[in-house]
């Protein structure tokens, strides 16, 4: 594996994308394209803007943006892994399109799995760990210790657990051809599947460093702020304090959010640094497992949502 340049960031307009069913989406700007391979063999794109929460200057201020950023990104992935679903199984696009309606249900039912998997589940997991004599009550510095440890078991045992369904690991294999052609794109080489094999399927802008660094973030922000805040208020019944903690949590997961984006940022910004590189590695060691060397076929459709992206009015 060629590992050239592998945090080097130059790129001659910046991209992004996400991998979805039997394809890749590409975002170059205010546009997204969307490649898919149909059962055919045939790959079809398709232009779209991109759906854009930042209406008011401020929500682009540093420290601000990171959850808007991530709340479009979600309404963005539905709608491509949507469109993926209906071209992959050669339905009628018409009837299969999300309506508003299923979009705001499905973003609900997404964050509320995502929140209660990764903040409630290690919460009440670590009172267990309290019942246990293994933990100190909400306040200390072990109780968010564990919760911490939990938080990243469940992460790696989540990734590891749909890593084993054989669609996921298709995905996984587009994921990987999406990083191949964006580090291609950003050397300044042709895009072909033979100037790709080069190029680490590993990716630092990838949206598993994003993860990672909220994982991180909310650990610590949690250990600094909970035990303060119980100190403004605290619920006597041990119910409701634990329930009162968790609402706490899932509310600052805005400034988590917010933080990440900007670590992220400053990570792309100075990647030669010792110190980026260092953040920069534990999301690459994930993406072991989040991506997979794609073929040659895969490589083609990452190319053609790159070439759309980037060249919308040819498309």
């Amino acid at each position: 594996m060629h590992l050239r340049g592998l945090f080097a960031l130059a790129a001659p307009q910046a991209v992004g994308g996400q991998a979805v069913i039997e394809g890749v989406m590409m975002r170059a700007k205010d546009n997204l394209a969307i490649a898919i391979r149909k059962s055919d063999g045939e790959i079809i794109t398709e232009v779209r803007p991109w759906f854009s929460l930042a209406v008011h200057p401020w929500l682009k201020k540093p420290f601000l943006r990171g959850f808007p950023v991530l709340m479009e990104t979600m309404v963005n992935g539905i709608k491509a892994l949507n469109f993926s679903a209906i071209q992959a199984a050669d339905d009628d696009e018409e009837e299969g399109e999300l309506t508003s309606w299923h979009l705001i249900l499905t973003m609900v039912l997404a964050l509320g799995a995502a929140l209660g998997l990764f903040v409630v589940l290690p919460h009440f997991l670590s009172v267990g760990m309290e019942f246990l004599g293994l933990a100190g009550d909400v306040d200390s510095l072990s109780f968010h210790l564990w919760d911490g440890i939990i938080k990243m078991i469940v992460f790696v045992g989540y990734i590891l657990a749909i890593s084993l369904i054989p669609d996921i690991k298709r995905v996984f294999q587009y994921h990987g051809a999406e990083h191949k052609v964006i580090w291609t794109w950003e050397d300044g080489r042709e895009l072909s599947p033979s100037a790709t094999h080069f190029y680490s399927r590993l990716h630092p802008r990838c949206g598993t460093a994003f993860l990672l660094f909220v994982l991180a973030i909310s650990i610590l922000l949690y250990a600094i702020l909970v035990p303060y805040l119980l100190l403004v208020y605290s619920p006597e019944h041990f119910v409701v304090k634990h329930l009162y903690i968790v609402g706490l949590k899932l509310f600052l997961m805005i400034p988590v959010s917010n933080i990440a984006y900007e670590v992220i940022k400053f990570a792309g910004k100075h990647s030669k640094s010792i110190l980026c590189k260092i953040l920069c590695w534990p999301g690459l060691m994930m993406q072991i497992l989040t991506t997979k060397e794609p073929d040659d076929s895969q490589i083609e459709v990452a190319i053609a949502a790159l070439q759309c992206a980037v060249n919308a009015e040819e498309c």
